[in-house]
């Protein structure tokens, strides 16, 4: 089990890549994270829902995601609740005190869930949650120390020198773990070293002769990794950062680049949710994201893109409080355009409505009214991977489903999509807006440049400078699709796991685990 000194240390990419590193041995490997708090989901082959992380340690594995790999999900709605799922199905919406004293009673799920795996790899490794350190929230623990209590799992801590205070950070959760718990832990990685990885030996040796435990890896930053899918928002900004936020004359790998740029600006709202869909848009040559965090005015741009969200009412609110309600009215009045993904595509509607609650209090808001649509939310939830065409073209795009509630109105008339031979989204009449519910439109290339030619963009054309630029001509080398790039990554991040990671004595750590399920179910 790996587990952190806290969030994001870098965890699930260090899983995906042991995972990938070991499933390149020939051993069967699968990934499980007994509990995740995360925003960014994934859609499973029958119909669930998971981390998006594990579903990407799924692909580091060259397997498809199964619940059974993060049983308990929780989606955050706010600052003190979240959206409950057990083994890829909602369950509730929870309170954040009132979770803390029911969790336990998850366990069983848990359990159920990671024998099935077991019984059929070589070798699980699992994720733990948050701090290693919680010993405020031990009591009923079933993201850490608890699970790899339940099942003997012995633990390797990973703390991040780039945020400072790495040393007593890993001996400080030595110290303040009960003696039981202390003695789980059989190694550490120290992640994100940047510089010369010398300079760090000796607080290597300082920190395993503190604690005995063994060092097992000083990983430099490796930035290939910013191609994978983010874990939360913090990671989010990490990814962003790297792209120029003041319009400089680079595409999204900081390559330089011929002007004009096709500038995206994407508010920031709280509960953004799946927003790996900017990933693809972030290495295509010719584009710069614009990330507008709260306080700040939306910059000039050609495309206002709307991400998902997990809370759609309360993010428009916060839309409205930063007046970006009016940027983007002024901004579609000088002739820019404004998508819309998935809840992003609901706030373009005249009216979102909740008449159940499935958000918080019933009631009926206002959308920006750029769409001629209106959406009515429920407790049913639409999960389901799709495939498809834009709108009168021959142009293939595919992704997934992930919604509560129904969209229609006479804007429908006008799809953006055409999924399994059904119109789908919404597009304005002036054709300067448009919406979908599909996550993962921009992965295929081919899809990608066609909706950002739309956007003004009509150098993304085939024949366009950017697209042939794409095409592997004057230097770029865009793959054909994302998931291309992530593949690339993943092996890279397996190699450079393989070059600083002391792999063989992490395997020698494995134990089967304490249960006889696993030979039953075998």
């Amino acid at each position: 089990m790996v587990q952190g000194t806290g969030s994001s240390v870098g965890k699930s990419t260090l899983v995906a890549g042991l995972a990938r590193a070991f499933t390149r041995r020939g051993l069967k490997v699968l990934p499980f994270k007994p509990q995740n708090m995360s925003n960014n989901a994934a859609v499973t082959p029958n119909g669930g829902e998971i981390g998006r992380a594990q579903a990407l340690q799924a692909r580091a594995c060259g397997v498809l995601p199964d619940v059974d790999m993060n049983p308990v999900l929780l989606k955050p709605q706010g600052e003190t609740g979240a959206q409950l799922i057990v083994q890829g199905r909602r369950q509730d919406t929870v309170a954040a005190r009132a979770y803390q004293k029911q969790k336990g009673k998850l366990l069983p799920a848990v359990l159920e869930s990671f024998y099935r795996l077991a019984a059929r790899a070589d070798l699980i490794v699992v994720e733990g949650a948050g701090s290693a350190s919680e010993i405020n929230l031990r009591a009923r623990d079933i993201a850490n120390m608890g699970f790899a209590q339940a099942v003997n799992a012995p633990v390797v801590l990973v703390g991040d020198i780039d945020r400072g205070g790495v040393i007593a950070s890993l001996v400080g959760t030595q110290v303040v773990l009960a003696p039981e718990d202390a003695a789980r832990i059989k190694g550490f990685i120290v992640n994100r070293m940047r510089g010369d990885i010398t300079l760090f030996h000796d607080g290597m040796d300082f920190i395993a002769r503190r604690t005995g435990w063994a060092p097992l890896g000083l990983v430099p930053d490796l930035p290939a990794v910013r191609t994978l899918p983010a874990e939360d928002a913090a990671d989010l900004m990490v990814n962003l950062a790297s792209v120029a936020s003041d319009g400089a004359q680079v595409d999204g790998n900081g390559r330089g680049c011929p002007v004009p740029l096709l500038r995206i600006a994407v508010p920031l709202l709280p509960l953004i949710a799946n927003f790996d869909d900017l990933d693809p848009l972030r290495s295509e040559p010719g584009v710069t994201l614009l990330p507008v965090k709260r306080g700040e005015r939306l910059p000039e741009c050609d495309l206002v893109l709307l991400p998902g969200s997990k809370g759609t009412i309360a993010d428009l609110a916060v839309l409205r409080a930063e007046e970006w309600d009016k940027d983007i009215l002024s901004h579609v009045a000088r002739g820019g355009h404004v998508m819309g993904v998935c809840g992003g595509y609901q706030m373009l509607g005249r009216t979102i409505a909740d008449p159940s609650g499935t958000e918080g209090e019933p009631g009926s808001v206002a959308g920006l009214g750029l769409l001629d649509v209106e959406t009515v939310l429920s407790h049913e939830k639409n999960l389901e991977e799709t495939s498809g065409f834009i709108e009168g073209t021959h142009t293939a795009v595919s992704g997934y489903e992930m919604h509560m509630g129904r969209t229609f109105g006479v804007g429908r008339e006008r799809p953006l999509l055409r999924l399994k031979t059904q119109p789908e989204g919404a597009v304005s009449a002036s054709g300067q807006i448009y919406g979908t519910y599909l996550h993962g439109v921009f992965a295929n290339r081919a899809a990608r440049l066609a909706l950002l030619a739309r956007s003004g963009g009509a150098d993304f054309a085939p024949g366009g400078q950017w697209y042939e630029i794409g095409r592997g001509r004057s230097g770029g080398s865009v793959p054909d699709h994302h998931d291309a790039a992530i593949e690339q990554a993943l092996d890279a991040l397996a190699a450079h796991m393989e070059m600083y990671v002391d792999l063989d004595a992490v395997l020698a750590l494995a134990v089967p685990p304490c249960s006889a399920h696993v030979a039953e179910k075998a």
